[in-house]
């Protein structure tokens, strides 16, 4: 068996590639999420020490005695202005506190929401939540997210402990849900990419072929011309004999069957002509002319056929025969020369505006694995086949006649369908 498959090696190397890329994106994300939930702990802390400091009764008291103490000395002719003025600034202690407190801590890039609790579990404030988002079943949230900051209010018998309990930002929100969304960007990038090397890869084989097939076509075409001169002296030289002119006729049957040969060939790649005609006749005189090279193939074969029909293709047809004489020739080499009732059938129906032609045969059958691989260029299971007339059978009747063509069934030793679904 010889089989040209397309190698997977460049779809491995590009799955493996999406793979490190996206774990390297996955590490890299969570590093960061790492270093910047730590700077949202941060910020929280500095938050709550700057709670802790402002509520702590004994810098207000001091700020109150201050004041009263201001007052009293102006009441003192003998203390100087300048001496009051000094303690009368510590009226600016407390902006400042605040300042500090609700610019450099609060309002800080990221908007963490934030839960504060007394020590029975009540709430006392919250911030970024709205505020019918705020539940008990939160505060268990956010404490499996983070530990509790705890900060501490009073002394001795006085002292009084809060609980901050906060989330995530929306940043780190964002940025938990980014390696997916990068993750399906580098694979539909990859899968374009991909699917661009098929589309090249098989517009450069298809190109090969069609070369190929015209270039064949050409190199024929010389010698064919010698040899209808030869075939015409032969008929001069003959003329009466009837038995050594039935050779010659028969010579120029078998080259008119090379040059039609070659023309279909140089029709391969170009777009064909097509026509409105009925299909009956056409499929009859491929069964017809491949019945009589059976004896060729020294095989008993019982060729059965269902083709009535009226029904018109636009087609072209000496290139819709060379893609049933494919299939139809494929089928006589699938069976065994000793195999016992052996069969070929063609059969030909219509079903809505579709026509369907099945041929079906008794041979050796396809193995399940290779099914997706015999109309790719290359493959063959013959030691001497090219592996082209399932390929070129499938551009045949799939880009000139917009019809398909596939394995219905196949079984190995049992026999193979395929059918061919035509627009009508």
């Amino acid at each position: 068996m010889q089989t040209l498959l397309p190698s997977n090696w460049i779809k491995v190397i590009l799955i493996a590639m999406l793979g490190l890329l996206a774990a390297g994106s996955y590490f890299y994300n969570s590093l960061l999420i790492g270093e910047i939930m730590e700077q949202e702990r941060s910020s929280i802390e500095l938050w709550a020490k700057a709670l802790e400091f402002n509520n702590d009764p004994i810098h207000q008291q001091m700020s109150m005695d201050l004041l009263d103490a201001a007052r009293a000395l102006r009441d003192m002719e003998e203390v100087p202005d300048s001496i009051i003025r000094k303690i009368e600034n510590v009226e600016a202690v407390q902006p400042t506190q605040q300042f500090v407190s609700n610019e450099l801590v609060l309002n800080t890039q990221y908007t963490i929401p934030t839960i504060v609790t007394d020590e029975s579990g009540f709430i006392v404030h919250y911030r970024f939540i709205d505020e019918e988002d705020v539940y008990p079943e939160l505060i268990q949230k956010y404490a499996e997210l983070n530990d509790p900051i705890v900060i501490t209010f009073g002394e001795g018998d006085q002292q009084q402990k809060n609980y901050i309990y906060f989330g995530e930002s929306q940043t780190v929100q964002y940025l938990r849900y980014f390696p997916f969304f990068q993750f399906g960007i580098l694979a539909l990038l990859l899968a374009i990419g991909y699917m661009t090397y098929k589309s090249i890869s098989r517009s450069e084989k298809s190109n090969l072929w069609v070369g190929m097939a015209k270039e064949a076509a050409h190199q024929l075409g010389t010698p064919l011309s010698s040899m209808y001169g030869w075939v015409q002296l032969l008929k001069d030289k003959y003329k009466g004999d009837d038995e050594s002119l039935s050779i010659v006729y028969e010579v120029e049957n078998d080259i008119s069957r090379i040059r039609k040969g070659a023309e279909r060939f140089n029709k391969i790649g170009s777009k064909p002509e097509l026509k409105s005609i009925h299909i009956e006749p056409i499929i009859d005189q491929v069964i017809e002319y491949m019945e009589r090279r059976l004896p060729q193939f020294g095989k008993t074969v019982d060729v059965r056929k269902s083709i009535h029909t009226n029904a018109k293709v636009l087609m072209n047809p000496e290139l819709f025969q060379w893609a049933i004489e494919n299939l139809i020739k494929n089928s006589m080499d699938a069976i065994k020369e000793s195999a016992g009732d052996a069969y070929i059938s063609v059969s030909m129906f219509k079903q809505g505006e579709q026509l369907i032609i099945d041929i079906e045969d008794s041979g050796t059958g396809i193995d399940r694995k290779y099914i997706n691989q015999i109309f790719k260029p290359g493959y063959s299971t013959k030691k001497r086949g090219w592996g082209l007339g399932l390929s070129l059978t499938k551009r045949i009747i799939e880009e000139y006649h917009d019809g398909k063509v596939f394995v219905l069934r196949s079984e190995v030793n049992v026999g193979t369908t395929i059918r061919i679904i035509l627009p009508c």
